[in-house]
């Protein structure tokens, strides 16, 4: 059976400390990461059984209900959102590229994972909260019909409220892919820097 995981946003770091801490306390997940987030929100994330993770997810927002943004419970997580959350990148799968972006990082996360248990597509990428002003989005990569359907599957696990926008490039070109798939940031590729400071 795959882990679950959850992840609770704060928009208080104080707060979002305080209720990751009530979460390992309350139940013996198999993991925690927790830490700040552009603009200045926070995010704690665990993973295991999803019993523990479920009861710790009621520990978090009973702590820190106050400065709740959003939350994700995932039981049985898409394996391919857990490499992506570590950085893993998938691989370009297909001519079209589809996009879902969010408000939130754990409604990127919810619209992920419904995509991949629905379409035969590559999660080329998520890219959450940093350097987006706290927003977030996912990559996705297969034949159109795919991608449609992943597209379509994402979008119907997430509440319309939180969805900034979503596409869909039937057939991207190189020259554009190049910009999309490594490093996104603008000023990473004009030469400015890091970007850090964007947010």
């Amino acid at each position: 059976m795959r882990p679950a995981l959850a992840l609770l946003e704060f928009s208080s770091v104080a707060v979002g400390i305080v209720a990751g801490d009530a979460m390992v306390k309350r139940a013996p997940v198999a993991g925690i990461v927790a830490g700040t987030v552009h603009p200045g929100g926070y995010l704690v994330m665990v993973t295991g059984e999803v019993g523990d993770v479920e009861e710790a997810v009621i520990g978090g927002v009973a702590a820190g209900s106050d400065a709740l943004v959003d939350r994700v419970f995932l039981p049985e997580v898409h394996a391919a959102v857990t490499a992506a959350l570590g950085g893993g990148r998938g691989a370009v799968r297909g001519e079209a590229l589809g996009v879902i972006e969010t408000v939130t990082v754990a409604a990127t996360l919810e619209a992920a994972d419904a995509a991949m248990k629905r379409a035969e597509v590559s999660l080329l990428a998520v890219r959450l909260a940093d350097g987006l002003g706290g927003k977030a989005y996912a990559l996705y990569s297969g034949s159109l019909p795919e991608v449609q359907s992943a597209i379509d599957a994402g979008l119907a696990a997430i509440h319309p409220d939180v969805v900034v926008g979503s596409s869909i490039v039937p057939n991207l070109a190189g020259e554009m892919g190049e910009n999309v798939y490594d490093a996104p940031r603008f000023g990473d590729r004009a030469g400015w820097g890091s970007g850090d400071a964007a947010g």
